[in-house]
């Protein structure tokens, strides 16, 4: 652009230089065709002509002269606007084209960068991303961890290879009852005098029983050992798992107790009708010997098949064979006629036995030939445990959605101890007393089953030597079916 605009003036100059030139030659050239012809016709003298002569000459040098000086003046020009004018203006254009070129460089640099940085920033938003899930998915698996091992019902311990602690859960401090200070393996089993230790476990896993059972004050506690591995499949520690099987304990040894003393029952009333038969048939015996032995074989059978009947009675309601054909009807009629049964019993012991009814009480709904044998159970229990002349009160009332029999009598009472236990099955304060008495200690235990199934309770209080009440709760409603 710059150079476009010095050859512009450059030219324009040399045009006008000419058209100067040109126009000086053109009237010279005029001057001397005007001599030639005047020349030609004689009109001027000869001084006339010389003088013109002389005149073109100096014209015609003054020609050359500003010719020559017009192109000197044209080259000093071209040079100097080359020098200071145009020449600047090139370094200055070349120095604002190389920063303008620096600057897209620096501007594509800058972008590229910027790119770079873009992409860069793009990976590492992924990567956190990424990190982030699995972060969070780490925090959740730890919370659902720490959320099952707090609720866990059984108890774990995890050891390092070194034997100390690195996770444990609220049910094994429960169990083992560790203390704050118990941080290893042998701080907490050392005291139970365990047959074990980390390097058996760890390293004699096949030939070492893993399984113990340790006795914590009256719990009994199951501890499970097994070794756990890394990544590369090498032992990194120990893990133990802990249950109470008290439990299950307690109901082995009623289960014992249970065969031992139905074993017992059935043994005895065996044994006595084996001797007798065995005697009547040694020998001949009078008719009054002969009477008493049969009365004593008829007694003990009799005895036999209650407790048969007893067994295969608990037997259906465990295995829920026995369908509980429920109905409606009055429980005073009930008790009343449940006292006329055994009014015989009580004349016997001369009872005073008194019947309430505290309040009008919609009639039940439960099976009555159930709820029939309850009753006649417990006021059996009171007549048989209560000395003669004593006192039994019957209450039959109502209570939100129950009718209640409150039965209360003056006999000998049950121990605090024995309370719990009283619904187990054969259990009896005084066992020779009870089976003196033709007890065979599943009376309560099927009063239980019998309530339960019909959607009642039972409850017992009692203080020795001053009596006992008893408390049976019986449904007036049908739960299933309001209507």
């Amino acid at each position: 652009m710059v150079k476009k605009i010095q050859s512009r003036i450059i030219l324009i100059y040399f045009l006008t230089g000419i058209a100067i030139i040109a126009s000086l030659g053109g009237y010279f050239l005029y001057q001397t065709i005007t001599t030639r012809i005047l020349m030609e016709k004689s009109y001027l003298a000869e001084w006339q002509i010389e003088k013109f002569l002389l005149m073109q000459q100096h014209t015609l040098i003054a020609l050359g002269i500003a010719l020559v000086g017009f192109i000197i003046v044209n080259i000093a020009i071209k040079k100097y606007l080359s020098k200071y004018v145009i020449y600047p203006k090139n370094k200055l254009i070349k120095s604002a084209e190389k920063i303008a070129t620096t600057e897209k460089e620096e501007v594509e640099n800058k972008r590229k960068r910027k790119s770079e940085t873009e992409k860069i920033d793009d990976i590492l938003e992924i990567m956190t991303k990424e990190l982030n899930e699995k972060l969070r998915e780490v925090s959740t698996q730890k919370n659902q961890i720490e959320t099952i091992l707090l609720h866990m019902t059984d108890g774990i311990i995890a050891f390092n290879m070194e034997g100390e602690i690195i996770l444990i859960n609220p049910a094994a401090k429960n169990f083992l009852s560790i203390r704050p200070e118990d941080n290893s393996f042998e701080d907490i089993f050392k005291k139970f005098k365990l047959d074990i230790n980390m390097e058996k476990i760890i390293y004699l896993e096949n030939w070492t029983s893993t399984e113990q059972r340790i006795q914590v004050e009256d719990k009994y506690i199951n501890v499970f050992f097994a070794p756990f591995k890394n990544e590369e499949d090498r032992p990194d520690g120990v893990i133990a798992v802990i249950q109470d099987i008290t439990e299950h304990v307690k109901l082995d040894e009623m289960r014992k107790e249970f065969v031992a003393d139905v074993s017992h029952e059935l043994k005895t009333p065996i044994t006595s009708i084996m001797g007798y038969s065995d005697t009547l048939l040694e020998g001949e015996y009078d008719k009054e010997t002969q009477t008493k032995f049969l009365e004593v074989i008829a007694s003990e059978a009799r005895r036999m098949a209650k407790l048969v009947t007893d067994l295969l009675t608990l037997s259906r309601y465990d295995d829920n064979n026995k369908n509980t054909q429920k109905e409606q009807f009055d429980l005073g009629d009930l008790v009343k006629k449940c006292q006329d049964k055994l009014a015989i019993e009580i004349k016997k012991k001369g009872h005073k036995v008194e019947s309430f009814l505290t309040a009008d009480v919609p009639p039940v709904y439960a099976n009555k030939y159930d709820i029939e044998r309850v009753i006649l159970n417990i006021m059996t229990n009171s007549i048989k445990y209560t000395k003669e002349g004593g006192e039994i009160k019957i209450y039959v009332g109502f209570v939100y959605n129950d009718a209640y029999i409150k039965i209360f009598d003056n006999g000998i009472g049950i121990p605090e101890k024995d309370l719990n236990r009283i619904f187990e099955r054969f259990y009896r304060v005084d066992k020779a007393r009870t089976r003196e008495m033709g007890g065979t200690g599943l009376g309560l235990s099927i009063a239980k089953e019998i309530l339960d199934k019909n959607g009642g309770s039972i409850d017992i209080k009692s203080v020795v030597g001053q009596g006992t009440e008893v408390v049976v709760r019986i449904p007036t409603k049908n739960v299933a079916n309001p209507a």
